[in-house]
């Protein structure tokens, strides 16, 4: 193998929307390195981990249309049953609710949970509270689209954090997804809520570390029950 394959598949590759901040860090560190040198590798190390927070790796996503797939990287910070954002037009009955929050180190590009028909994209602006409280759900600056599957209508959530000042959203009203397709990102630090109708079963746990288009949340049409998990 050569030493250019070697690095390309060492290396993650950086999402598009990450170029001009990765490229503002390497610029201020060097102006920084100008004034006093040890500042231009207190700089270096931050453009390094800009370009770490923007990664974009592949990833390997189940195909089963059962199976509801992380949005997000992140820890399973909720598993509620709650009334879903009045914007979705969800309708008025309790739906489960799955939490996935990012801290600043994870890989914020967002994957669809399931394939299906994108049937509404509702922005609404709100506040910057710490996005693993609970209230973030209804109080925070958010993002949020209603996906028609095989099994109903889900909805998924974009909620911005404390840091986070910017949702992005790359898909519209009556386009498709596939599950694990990348569909939007939110900058520095949030959460995504996935909304799911009854029929559907949990297949995580809270405080579980979750990978976006790969990690399975929850299945439809289980006879199995939710999942019971322990320390090991």
């Amino acid at each position: 193998m050569s030493l250019v394959n070697t690095i390309r598949n060492t290396l993650v590759p950086v999402h598009k929307e990450g170029y001009r901040f990765v490229a503002i860090f390497f610029v201020v560190s060097l102006v920084l390195g100008f004034l006093w040198e040890p500042l231009m590798w207190i700089g270096f190390v931050l453009t390094a981990w800009c370009a770490y927070f923007f990664r974009d790796p592949e990833r390997m996503t189940p195909l089963d249309d059962d199976l509801v797939i992380s949005p997000a990287d992140g820890r399973v910070s909720s598993i509620a049953t709650v009334l879903p954002p009045e914007e979705l037009n969800l309708g008025s009955e309790p739906m489960l609710r799955i939490s996935v929050f990012m801290n600043v180190f994870n890989c914020h590009v967002n994957r669809a949970p399931m394939a299906g028909t994108i049937t509404r994209v509702a922005y609404r602006a709100g506040k910057f509270v710490n996005a693993e409280l609970d209230k973030a759900s209804q109080e925070n600056e958010r993002n949020g689209l209603v996906i028609d599957t095989k099994h109903g209508a889900i909805g998924v959530v974009q909620i911005a954090g404390l840091v986070a000042r910017r949702i992005l959203c790359w898909k519209y009203e009556n386009g498709s997804l596939e599950a694990g397709e990348r569909f939007g990102l939110i900058r520095f630090g949030s959460r995504l809520d996935v909304f799911l109708p009854a029929g559907s079963e949990p297949r995580v746990s809270v405080g579980q570390t979750a990978v976006a288009g790969e990690t399975v949340l929850a299945e439809f049409g289980s006879a199995k029950g939710p999942v019971i998990s322990r320390r090991a």
